[in-house]
């Protein structure tokens, strides 16, 4: 089995290799193609990746290569994770929409929009070098904004579903919480990438016992200071949002906070320059700790768990958490919005599994966003001042005239080498 990386120079790579190590005998990978323009990461990240194959004795090869093409070729599945701009321009997303007042984070808001045009056309590119040397493969989206960059791929006929950790994260902590295995932990966790709630929480499978409400009487405030939400929103809410509600349940409180703090992108910066080094020593052989500062939490059992089950080598029609097309799943959603559900994995893709009812106090933000995203696809699409305008004031962290428009000038006076239409 021949899988290829995009985007393999991260440093968030032998975080996916320890998986694949680990899990061998669910995704029986021979070689693991890593593909990135930049030599010294591809060395010192790929040097790591071999020494963690080796310590875990296992058998499969690491190629490594600047050639997007070759190194797709023949490739069972390709897992796109890269970020137009590095590190720099999601300093700059994090950094302008604090000047009008608005969230500066890399997937959500003002931010987020900026991310999505930088990244949707390269994503389309490499998609359709896929499709030319690989017409079978599956490819894995993990590159944010998720939801949006899926959508673009599957609205141009491409096999493709995004994958975020949020999920995997929170049904770990649950069922550390409920000292349980986490695979007897199944989560109802519907909405949007981003922008999810957990409306149940059974054990042992979708029919399973209701244990949410239990779970936010016993552990509500745990739940909530890692959400750094109060735990009588848990309690008023009935369910569990994931972290990111927090930019829209205390937009105000997160803006004062990031203006008299470093922004993530400058400490995740330092944290992979100390990544780097680390990935050069010889001596090094597993995946350093530090690297669960860097985020990505379970990310490589997520990976390899969706992988197995599209290409036919894990457990058939398996239950896991993806963005894919809504298609009735959320009614009152179109059908070629892209969402974050539950869904039975098999070779033919992600069929979503029925969703309980949504209550309108999460149907209405999620339309909203819904809206947002659509708009936003076709400025990543097509272009221009106008639409980059309209994404923006439809944005619910935003929306307000003056701030669209400044916020629209902010985004294209900071992105415009990345935007070949600006």
């Amino acid at each position: 089995m021949r899988l290829s990386v995009v985007g393999g120079g991260s440093t968030y790579t032998p975080e996916l290799v320890d998986g694949f190590a680990r899990l061998r005998g669910t995704l029986p990978v021979t070689e693991l193609v890593l593909i990135d323009p930049d030599a010294d990461r591809l060395e010192r990240v790929s040097g790591l990746a071999r020494r963690i194959l080796s310590r875990q004795g296992h058998p499969g090869t690491i190629t490594t290569t600047a050639d997007l093409d070759a190194g797709v070729e023949g490739a069972d599945a390709v897992l796109i994770q890269l970020r137009v701009g590095g590190q720099a321009a999601r300093g700059q997303d994090e950094t302008w929409p604090l000047e009008c007042g608005c969230v500066g984070q890399e997937t959500t808001g003002a931010g987020g929009l900026a991310k999505a045009l930088r990244t949707v056309p390269v994503v389309l590119d490499i998609a359709e070098r896929v499709r030319g040397a690989a017409p079978d493969a599956w490819i894995i989206d993990f590159t944010n904004p998720v939801g949006i960059v899926t959508r673009a791929l599957l609205s141009e006929g491409h096999k493709a579903v995004g994958l975020c950790n949020v999920a995997i994260h929170l049904q770990r902590t649950f069922a550390g919480l409920l000292e349980e295995p986490p695979e007897r932990v199944y989560l109802e966790h519907y909405g949007l990438n981003h922008l999810t709630w957990e409306l149940g929480v059974r054990l042992g499978g979708p029919d399973g016992e209701q244990v949410l409400p239990r779970l936010i009487a016993e552990h509500g405030h745990r739940i909530a200071e890692k959400l750094r939400l109060p735990a009588t929103a848990l309690e008023r809410l009935g369910v569990v949002p994931s972290y990111y509600l927090r930019y829209y349940y205390a937009h105000d409180t997160v803006v004062d906070e990031l203006r008299t703090k470093p922004s993530r992108a400058a400490e995740v910066a330092a944290m992979e320059r100390r990544l780097l080094e680390m990935y050069a020593d010889p001596e090094l052989t597993e995946k350093p700790e530090l690297l669960a500062e860097r985020g990505g939490a379970f990310y490589s059992e997520a990976a390899v768990a969706l992988a197995a089950s599209l290409l036919g080598s894990g457990q058939d029609a398996s239950v896991q958490v993806v963005n894919t097309l809504n298609n009735g799943t959320l009614p009152f959603l179109p059908d070629d919005a892209v969402v974050e559900v539950p869904a039975r994995i098999s070779p033919a893709g992600a069929a979503p599994l029925a969703a309980p009812r949504l209550d309108p106090l999460f149907t209405g933000l999620v339309s909203h966003v819904a809206a947002y995203e659509r708009l936003a696809l076709e400025a990543a699409l097509r272009g221009g001042r106008d639409r980059v305008f309209k994404a923006l004031l439809a944005h619910p962290l935003i929306g307000q005239y003056g701030p669209a428009e400044r916020l629209t000038d902010l985004l294209l006076a900071h992105n415009r080498e990345h935007l070949a239409w600006a």
